[in-house]
């Protein structure tokens, strides 16, 4: 695992100090320490004895507000990463998902001259062969990209999305050590190899890689164009493809409100009529299609002057499968029936570790929840805080959900808080009750049913086909005394690393009163070369051993262990 350590120490060790001295300022020396990440600082002068304290101004923030400010001035990378792990309230604190919610993406753009040279490039082409206007000036910029207005050469408008020069090696650079913090995080701080931080790390490297490549951008607005093209409430951004690279991104111009000025109350609409539009659109692609807009809050919703909406930004989306649209249409259909049961067997189904530890602990939590809200008038009830509870049980019973499970929960009670600022008294569950009665009649459908035996009776006749080769390859291990079982321990790491720490301290004690008693011999014996009769060797060992002494007594004074 770590046999490119000492490789990635040397190519890195710049960025490795700068980590480190970013994670000590904001006062985690802590988890620099038992992570054994202190050993990447050891030949920067930073690091001295003295200068090793966090800033007295940053331990008055709460500890979560501190993690913010690390990720954000770590860059792009550990932005993003922030904003993914904001998405699982399974594995972090609440308070902290809502403190990383305020990460700031907004950064100042880079040079105009830069990003023309960066298009020209991966076009092939001078911008005047291209365009008839092109303004240097971005219009937005972010962490990862910046964006440009122009108009093609035929004079259409085009908003053209551009990558910052270099921005994917330092990512890369940025991942790799990353998935190495990861590793000694799992092995020598306890309780962290609960949470999986290696696997959470690897799948944020296939969002961000996604994010990397606006191909992928541009093959996700295909698909949605794809599934929703033809319903004439909607209105879908053209990719220009010819135009489109990794790097780069043209989008048709759309000259639209954003919502954030309909809610603000900057441009009057039809409440009414805009609500039901949002609302019917988003709740179709969780409930129908099941490939979503995985952030669909104010900004990133458009309307168009004659009511349609236009969705833009599509580097996240989220993809459902059949069986958790169902699931989701229990929970929805249990909150309206008050059946706690058929809400409690939602959430496990769509869970990815099925054994819980208390099931009845789950059965009445739901219950309650379910009863909080039972004798609420329908139309009043607040499917977003109906969720959230529930996001709150399934955290507090350590259930695992798939990550698009979270986008989706997470996509719906955006919609609703966004819809709520232009109409406050906005009916949600009036506009999911057609989706659910649609879902369930599909699923008691005679024809679908019978769909399904059919696939059942596929998947169970290859299992008897290969049943009897399977045991007699288990019956053939076993009479020749192959069959092997392993076992893995777990929550050692910790000690066995503490163990190292002390022998090693102990060792290095040993070492230095060797040298002591040896010194002291040898000034004794006055072995030459003397100077005054004190002999030039002793005194270069006591001395040496004297500063090796004192390093260990500053060491465990640091660490607070006499």
């Amino acid at each position: 695992m770590f046999g490119t350590g000492i490789h990635r120490k040397y190519k890195n060790i710049k960025r490795y100090q700068t980590i480190i001295s970013v994670l000590i300022k904001h006062g985690f020396y802590d988890f620099v320490d038992h992570t054994n990440l202190i050993q990447y600082a050891k030949f920067s002068k930073r690091f001295l004895p003295g200068k090793f304290y966090p800033k007295e101004e940053n331990l008055k923030l709460t500890r979560w507000e501190r993690i913010r400010f690390v990720l954000e001035e770590l860059g792009p990378a550990f932005v993003k990463l922030g904003q993914f792990i904001s998405n699982r309230p399974d594995i972090i604190p609440k308070t902290l998902c809502v403190e990383l919610e305020n990460l700031l993406d907004h950064v100042s753009p880079f040079d105009g001259k830069l990003a023309q040279e960066i298009l020209e490039k991966e076009l092939n082409a001078p911008v005047k062969d291209v365009f008839s206007e092109f303004s240097i000036k971005p219009i937005s910029s972010a962490s990862i990209s910046q964006v440009h207005k122009g108009a093609l050469l035929d004079g259409s408008p085009v908003a053209i999305k551009i990558q910052r020069p270099k921005v994917k090696e330092t990512v890369e650079t940025d991942l790799e050590i990353m998935i190495h913090i990861a590793h000694l995080a799992e092995r020598f701080v306890e309780g962290m190899a609960a949470l999986h931080p290696v696997e959470i790390i690897e799948d944020f490297r296939a969002e961000i890689s996604n994010e990397l490549d606006f191909t992928i951008e541009a093959a996700n607005i295909g698909k949605f164009k794809s599934l929703y093209g033809e319903d004439k409430r909607l209105y879908i951004t053209h990719v220009y493809k010819e135009y489109t690279t990794q790097k780069i991104l043209m989008l048709e111009f759309i000259d639209a409100y954003k919502l954030t000025n309909i809610a603000s109350g900057e441009i009057k609409c039809n409440p009414q009529v805009l609500t039901d539009i949002i609302a019917d659109m988003v709740l179709m692609q969780f409930f129908e299609k099941g490939f979503f807009h995985a952030d669909p809050h104010s900004g990133n919703i458009l309307v168009m002057p004659d009511n349609r909406i236009c969705f833009i930004d599509f580097g996240l989306v989220g993809v459902l499968p059949p069986k958790h649209k169902e699931s989701l249409c229990d929970i929805i259909t249990g909150l309206v029936s008050h059946d706690s049961e058929k809400i409690t067997g939602a959430i496990i189904s769509i869970s990815q570790n099925k054994e819980i530890e208390n099931r009845s602990r789950l059965e009445h939590q739901v219950f309650k929840v379910v009863e909080h809200y039972a004798y609420i008038p329908l139309a009043d009830i607040n499917i977003g805080h109906f969720l959230s509870d529930l996001l709150r049980l399934i955290i507090d019973n350590k259930l695992k959900i798939p990550t698009d499970i979270y986008l989706l929960l997470k996509a719906l009670i955006s919609l609703e808080g966004t819809v709520r600022k232009i109409k406050p008294d906005f009916d949600m569950i009036s506009h999911v009750e057609p989706f659910v009665k649609k879902l369930i009649y599909e699923h008691s459908n005679p024809f679908n049913i019978l769909k399904d035996l059919y696939r059942a009776s596929i998947k169970y006749s290859q299992l008897l086909q290969e049943l009897p080769a399977s045991i007699k390859e288990i019956v053939d291990q076993i009479k020749n005394k192959s069959a092997k079982i392993q076992f893995e321990h777990k929550g050692l790491e910790p000690m066995l690393h503490k163990h190292d720490q002390i022998s090693n301290r102990l060792s290095y004690s040993i070492v230095t009163a060797s040298m002591l008693i040896s010194s002291a011999l040898i000034l004794h014996a006055r072995i030459p070369p003397r100077i005054q009769e004190i002999s030039i060797l002793g005194m270069i060992i006591f001395l040496f051993a004297v500063m090796m002494g004192s390093f260990l007594l500053i060491s465990i004074l640091r660490h607070g262990k006499m």
